[in-house]
């Protein structure tokens, strides 16, 4: 680890001409990046919207929603902080407009601004630059903050006026700022145009903002011609327009091209820190076996209620790619409506799959096709893993066609039910209010050896993030542990059932909590290396029943 000298340096990262052009993902690989070459990293995001954290927003506006170990509901960028850079993210890693607003008008309430005007300058700019300084601590030497939205944006101003008087503030030595843009390729004309860029950099030093490094977006590569133009029209040095061209095969390439290109080197020495050597041998390794994988293709069904928007399950479809990784095989997702299963069929959805899983959701829509998937599952013995709402489908399933509970459902979907097997939790029945409110963050659970929980884990005590109101109803544990099925995973002190399985089977695994919050590259979660390892081996097996050609 590198010695600190000095302050906490900050970063901060723009985006320009379009959104979704991977800020979060670009920002990550460069916390990667820094932290090989031994440097203390901390991220975060500041989100124009007025929502006061993504907790109420629907999956198809937003995409997932992902909770910090402490509990706090944000934009999902945070997942490639953490998957990629290794950070630690908490609830100073997400600030939105609403949140600094209501901070604001808090305290204009209780009189904190002594009989002022309160305006957005200084009392909005001032909250957000304390909003950055969260990340000042003793034990972080460089902080990069992604700026959400695009320069342009009404919304965005604020946030892009807070970081110009903050770089102001702790001197260019200890402060940059990079910009990601698009550089188009004109299909008709053949060419690629930087004039967007050059557009997207204007705006921004119409407010004082000249950015250190330009990064560019683009579909084919940029010449040096191009490079030059954005150089010399957007004030950045030749070699710190950088190209980001589209990977080939897996976004956890992008690493390694930005180091090729020389990023991490040029922003140690715009902030004067001392480059040390680039550590990314296990990096390499992981893209090769991900590129390059021993075993193949298994393919694998995720059956959700989002699937049409692929950013509603991303650190869900992640994870999978992870296990993959484990097992040196690559995971191919069959991407499957549970609305459509209910109206086509299961078996015409998910026949030929070698592995299905349900991950979470709220709502009755759908909840029935992901019960016959989790039948079909456990009829036909094929590994099976259930997330959240995917395990109360399981018990859901369970009780109905093992145990003769007819009808049997959760009261979010049917508070008449005659067997509710999942129940709102006790302390959510007084809770009125939507943000925030829901069990969040992480406990703890018991696992019991011996289980196929206790194999993943290797352990008996583990921590893992929830994000949920319903839980599992214990007036029918014991009837069900009758019957066949195992609660392999409890937490300690509430009793509260964490993990279900099936011993009769080759892989039956659902929890209540979402292991995806910490699966990464490096290392796959447990429950996802052990529920892919389990699909290859049920593609094995199905491979040998195939009639062979004669």
């Amino acid at each position: 680890m590198a010695t600190r000298t000095g302050p906490t340096r900050h970063i901060f990262v723009t985006g320009g001409v379009v959104s979704s052009l991977g800020k979060g993902l670009t920002a990550a690989s460069l916390a990667l990046l820094l932290e090989r070459r031994g440097y203390r990293v901390k991220m975060q995001k500041l989100d124009p919207y007025l929502n006061v954290d993504p907790g109420t927003m629907s999956p198809y506006q937003h995409g997932e929603v992902y909770v910090t170990v402490d509990g706090a509901e944000t934009d999902l960028d945070l997942g490639h902080y953490e998957r990629f850079g290794g950070v630690t993210c908490n609830r100073n890693s997400n600030y939105t407009s609403g949140s600094i607003y209501r901070s604001v008008i808090c305290r204009e309430r209780e009189g904190g601004y002594l009989g002022k005007t309160v305006q957005v300058i200084p009392h909005i700019t001032d909250e957000i630059k304390a909003a950055i300084r969260s990340l000042d601590a003793d034990d972080v030497d460089i902080a990069i903050t992604e700026i959400g939205g695009t320069a342009g944006d009404i919304e965005s101003l604020p946030f892009l006026e807070a970081i110009r008087q903050f770089r102001h503030e702790i001197g260019r030595q200890n402060g940059l700022f990079i910009h990601l843009t698009l550089v188009p390729y004109i299909k008709a004309a053949g060419e690629l145009k930087t004039k967007p860029s050059q557009q997207s950099v204007g705006i921004l030093r119409t407010i004082g903002i000249i950015p250190d490094i330009l990064i560019c977006r683009c579909e084919h590569s940029m010449t040096d011609e191009h490079k030059e133009k954005l150089a010399l029209f957007c004030d950045v040095d030749r070699n710190k327009v950088i190209e980001e061209k589209d990977v080939e095969h897996s976004i956890y390439e992008v690493p390694l091209e930005l180091a090729r290109q020389d990023v991490d080197v040029y922003i140690m020495e715009l902030l004067h820190l001392h480059v040390n050597p680039l550590k990314l041998d296990d990096w390499e390794t992981m893209v090769n076996t991900l590129i390059h994988p021993e075993h193949g293709t298994v393919e694998i069904a995720v059956v959700g209620k989002y699937i049409s928007l692929k950013d509603a399950y991303k650190s869900i479809y992640e994870s999978l790619t992870h296990g993959g990784i484990a097992s040196s095989v690559k995971v191919e997702v069959r991407m499957v409506e549970s609305e459509d299963i209910e109206k086509q069929g299961v078996e015409a959805l998910l026949k030929g799959v070698s592995g299905i899983l349900v991950p979470g959701g709220f709502g009755d829509r759908g909840i029935e096709g992901k019960i016959k998937t989790v039948e079909y599952a456990r009829m036909n013995k094929i590994p099976f893993f259930g997330i959240c709402l995917g395990m109360q489908c399981a018990t859901i399933e369970f009780a109905r066609h093992v145990c003769g509970m007819k009808n049997a459902n959760s009261t979010e979907f049917n508070s008449e039910t005659a067997f509710p097997v999942i129940d709102m939790m006790v302390e959510q029945k007084k809770v009125t209010a939507k943000g925030g409110t829901m069990r969040l963050g992480a406990f703890p659970c018991k696992v019991t050896e011996g289980t196929k929980a206790g194999f993943a884990y290797g352990a008996t005590d583990i921590q893992e993030r929830h994000r949920h109101r319903y839980e599992f109803n214990n007036k029918y544990r014991d009837q069900m542990a009758k019957q066949g099925l195992v609660f392999s995973g409890i937490c300690p002190g509430r009793d509260l059932v964490e993990i279900v399985e099936l011993k009769d089977h080759p892989w039956f695994v659902a929890c209540q909590f979402h292991p995806e919050f910490q699966s990464t590259a490096l290392k796959a979660h447990p429950l996802f290396r052990d529920f892919v390892a389990a699909a290859v081996k049920f593609r094995g097996k199905s491979e040998a029943r195939k009639p062979k050609k004669t």
